[in-house]
């Protein structure tokens, strides 16, 4: 997976998996120095009206400040190795902010989507009152005319049988 990946075709139903996955291979490639660093770019959902693009670096992953005092290092023992829970630690670590960057994606278009279907159902309702007027004019229209078509009538009539 060295390089930039691109991956489409997420949903609510696979993410996790995708990023088990993902994380896994990522971890596995930081740990042999394949890569330096790994980046995530993804939708960050603020509000339903804006979403971010994130540029995310999660690995390495920054030390803490140094605190001004001295600490004396434990030498802790690691079951079954220190490299085993290290990989292990980093590929939760990586798997949730991998899962986090889909959920927040997913949510960002949720997001869209329902403001881009607000806007077409306003839309569609403002092109039926405008479509409703008009027929409700037209249908006014043919009624005068007809109306006017049967006063002329019977005024001719009526001047046609004075005569």
């Amino acid at each position: 997976m060295t390089g930039v990946q691109n991956f489409t075709g997420i949903t609510e139903r696979n993410y996790s998996e995708v990023a088990e996955k993902v994380a896994a291979e990522l971890v596995s490639e930081y740990i042999k120095d394949e890569t330096d660093e790994i980046i995530l770019v993804y939708n960050y959902f603020r509000s339903a009206l804006t979403q971010i693009m994130v540029y995310e670096r999660i690995l390495p992953i920054e030390p803490l400040a140094e605190t001004g005092e001295e600490s004396t290092p434990i030498d802790y023992l690691y079951e079954p190795t220190r490299e085993a829970v290290l990989k292990k630690l980093l590929t939760n670590y990586v798997r949730v902010r991998v899962e986090r960057a889909i959920e927040e994606s997913l949510t960002s278009e949720h997001a869209s989507r329902m403001t881009a279907m607000e806007n077409a159902t306003g839309n569609a309702d403002d092109v039926i009152k405008k479509l409703t007027l008009l027929a409700n004019k037209t249908r006014q229209s043919m009624i005068t005319t007809e109306l006017m078509d049967i006063v002329n009538g019977t005024e001719a009539l009526r001047k046609g049988g004075a005569d």
